[in-house]
């Protein structure tokens, strides 16, 4: 299941290690929402979907966003850790991942103001009274800052100092249940437009408080669920952060905030930050960000050299080359991929090939290599050398007269 590394060996395919963790490779399957949860809970599909990344070769395999409440959740199909319940069927994806040479990580996340909807085929249409009638009812939404959020058909709620300590409360929660699933990462969702991150930047909070103004204070809450996550997780085992190195179109959170962030969840015992971008905007003159190959590479080579964090490098990435030069440069050290490996599933085999190390097959299933080194063996046949050979034999197989 893993090629033995030596001294050629691409970064890519350098085993690492985090904590007490070894990782067989620095390929990270990210976070990707499937909206195909029974009320939180995984089912079939997930079983299938992160089976595909599991045999294909990728070290971490991560789980969608898991909403730590209800409440947390985008839509009603979204996934959740907020039952006891919820457990066994997590436990069912982490054996299964473990037995394929993978490490099983999840992330938790709330969505805040993003929540009560549809999903992402749907455009996250806002669920209203007329889906009520078909088991779908709206929720109230939470937010940092009512006055200044999306409405809904039930308007938001601000969130008071109880409601904070409530969702921190839950984040612990939600940890200490992904131990119990078999999780050995766990990952804090901060990026991408939902609670943490609404936090975060003044395009979303407005709040005069000690969680609103100032960058120490708007980056109160991420830091004090990061302290409660690390408290909880074991100490041999390594805690990652997703964050926004940027917001979206008209944002106000910038680079500079994200390395500030990052130093302070270094300073609470994070081990990694996995640099995304967007989910928040506003009127400034923040322009989007390009969608070009490995567009967010730079994001994290420059947080991961200024703020002394390891980091990961998502977005655009599809080649083996593309993947080794961002390692080669040091610009991450594990490279997340998501919809390359929708299209692939079995892309950390193929990158292997690519780049020349020794027996690719090792990569995928036992059953699967043994069949695919014979089919490499049966390439170098004295009988496919020759070419006469070969037309001598396919024309008497051909013959009628030697058939009959």
């Amino acid at each position: 299941m893993t090629a033995q590394s030596s001294p050629n060996t691409p970064l890519l395919f350098t085993p690492t290690k985090l904590r007490g963790l070894e990782i067989r490779n620095r390929i990270m399957a990210s976070p990707m929402c499937q909206y195909h949860s029974d009320d939180g809970g995984p089912n079939d599909w997930h079983m299938m979907h992160l089976g595909r990344l599991a045999i294909g070769g990728c070290g971490i395999v991560f789980g969608e966003e898991t909403a730590v409440e209800p409440d947390g959740r985008k839509t009603h199909s979204c996934a959740g850790l907020y039952h006891q319940s919820h457990i066994a069927a997590y436990r069912r994806l982490t054996d299964m991942i473990k037995q394929h040479g993978a490490v099983p990580a999840i992330q938790l996340g709330h969505s805040g103001r993003k929540g009560s909807c549809h999903g992402a085929i749907e455009d996250w249409r806002p669920l209203t009274a007329e889906d009520a009638k078909d088991g779908l009812p709206p929720w109230q939404i939470m937010t940092p800052s009512a006055a200044i959020s999306p409405p809904r058909p039930i308007p938001p709620k601000e969130m008071d100092h109880d409601d904070i300590k409530r969702v921190i409360e839950a984040f612990r929660t939600a940890t200490k249940r992904s131990i119990d699933a078999g999780y050995d990462i766990v990952e804090i969702h901060g990026a991408h437009g939902y609670l943490i991150h609404q936090f975060l930047s003044s395009s979303a909070n407005q709040r005069d408080d000690a969680y609103g103004g100032s960058l120490e204070n708007r980056m109160r809450f991420a830091i004090e669920i990061g302290a409660a996550v690390r408290e909880e997780w074991p100490q041999d085992k390594p805690v990652f952060f997703r964050l926004s190195a940027v917001d979206g179109k008209g944002g106000s959170w910038r680079l500079t905030d994200s390395i500030a962030l990052a130093k302070a969840l270094r300073a609470v015992d994070i081990d990694v930050v996995d640099v995304s971008s967007g989910g928040v905007t506003g009127s400034s003159d923040m322009p989007m960000v390009p969608r070009i190959p490995a567009y967010q590479a730079s994001f994290s080579g420059r947080i991961r050299h200024k703020a002394k964090i390891k980091t990961i490098a998502v977005g655009g990435i599809t080649t083996a080359k593309q993947a080794e030069d961002i390692l080669q440069a040091g610009d991450a050290d594990i490279i997340a991929m998501a919809r390359e490996l929708l299209w692939n599933a079995d892309w950390p085999a193929h990158a292997a090939e690519a780049l020349g190390v020794d027996d690719p097959f090792s990569y995928l299933p036992t059953g699967y290599a043994h069949r695919l080194r014979l089919r490499e063996a049966q390439k170098t046949m004295d009988i496919n050398q020759d070419q006469d050979l070969i037309a001598k034999s396919l024309r008497y197989f051909l013959d009628d007269r030697a058939s009959s």
